[in-house]
């Protein structure tokens, strides 16, 4: 029974890990929304439109493996 319980919060941690590479994908559409506003003006509203994609798509990510965590934990 404590290998099992071990496996488990081995398994969420590394569900968990997952979230900061979310964070850190966030960070990095953001710092590339910045850089290719202050390179071209003119392409704000296709720039920003790009990032409210790319920061849908990389939080969904992060709220999946949070769930996942989750899941591991208390579902079982």
């Amino acid at each position: 029974m404590m290998t099992l319980t071990a496996a488990k919060f081995i398994d969420a941690w590394a569900a968990t890990v997952v979230v900061a590479g979310a964070g850190t994908g966030i960070g990095t559409v953001f710092g590339s929304l910045t850089i290719g506003y202050a390179r071209n003006l003119s392409l704000k509203q296709q720039l920003l439109s790009y990032a409210i994609v790319g920061f849908t798509l990389t939080g969904a990510m992060g709220l999946f493996c949070l769930m996942v965590a989750f899941l591991i934990l208390f579902a079982t």
